[in-house]
């Protein structure tokens, strides 16, 4: 695996592996990888030949009073695990290669309604962030497809729309959730959590397990059965952000007649902010 930081040198190896007739996939990440982004990289491998993974935490996603500063960065351990995973291409760009005239002066890329709400509620301007390094990186690249995963189901929606009102020639390709035995989501920032609230954190899971469970058993109060999750997670020491059912297909609101859906939550324990869904059909 070659790790490159220089535009020039990713386009060289990216050509040579299209004269080679091999198809590209990107797996963007923001490093101290683990079983989950790795998976990414495995259906990265079952639908391309070459695989360029990258790193980048990205500023132009944390809000001021948010984790950039403390976000982990373990390089050395995830070149490692790429290596073992098969990985042809690490790109590890610097905030000066990126954003070369500085946040404030960059071009922003907004993806309207499906950025709105949930995580984007709570966290403005996030989803602005992510959609312009996401195409920064597309551009230079150039992909024939890209995996994300599940569990950042908005944020896969809100990339999958840009692909579309762009007109991107990109494949995104949406890999399901990875947890741990006891149901827990995998992400970067589970060892933000102490002994005692990695004990609690599957409750998340289980909650919201627990609704859809109500919903396939004929309930369609949905707003009665938000309240009454958000309620139950607030009895086992969360901070509930949000908990809300919406159409998997473009995340608006559910209704009774809806049949694709999605319930998400977002719930600070302590000081960590932990984030899950579940993808269900109506029968």
């Amino acid at each position: 695996m070659k790790t490159i930081a220089d535009i020039n040198q990713l386009c060289a190896c990216v050509k040579q592996a299209r004269q080679a007739g091999q198809r590209v996939a990107l797996v963007p990440t923001m490093g101290n990888l683990h079983k989950g982004h790795l998976a990414l990289i495995e259906r990265a491998k079952q639908a391309a030949d070459f695989i360029v993974a990258s790193i980048f935490v990205n500023p132009l996603q944390f809000g001021p009073n948010e984790d950039l500063d403390s976000y982990p960065r373990t390089l050395a351990d995830d070149q490692q695990k790429l290596v073992q995973a098969g990985c042809n291409v690490l790109f590890t760009p610097t905030e000066q290669l990126m954003y070369p005239k500085g946040m404030q002066a960059q071009t922003l890329v907004r993806v309207p309604e499906v950025s709105e709400g949930l995580c984007g509620g709570s966290r403005p301007g996030h989803f602005d962030g992510v959609a312009t390094i996401v195409n920064k990186l597309f551009n230079m690249v150039q992909p024939d497809c890209a995996v994300f995963g599940e569990k950042d189901f908005q944020q896969l929606a809100v990339i999958r729309k840009m692909v579309q009102d762009l007109n991107l020639p990109i494949e995104i390709i949406g890999a399901p959730i990875v947890r741990d035995a006891d149901g827990l989501a995998l992400s970067s920032r589970n060892g933000y959590l102490s002994a005692e609230q990695r004990c609690v954190a599957p409750q998340l899971q289980l909650c919201l397990q627990d609704t859809v469970a109500h919903i396939q058993a004929g309930r369609r109060d949905y707003a009665v059965l938000m309240q009454e999750a958000s309620s139950k997670l607030q009895a086992q020491g969360f901070v509930t952000d949000y908990i809300e059912l919406r159409q998997a297909t473009d995340l608006q609101p559910a209704t009774p007649a809806s049949k694709q859906l999605v319930i998400l939550a977002a719930a600070v324990l302590g000081e960590t902010r932990l984030i899950d869904n579940i993808l269900f059909d109506l029968l």
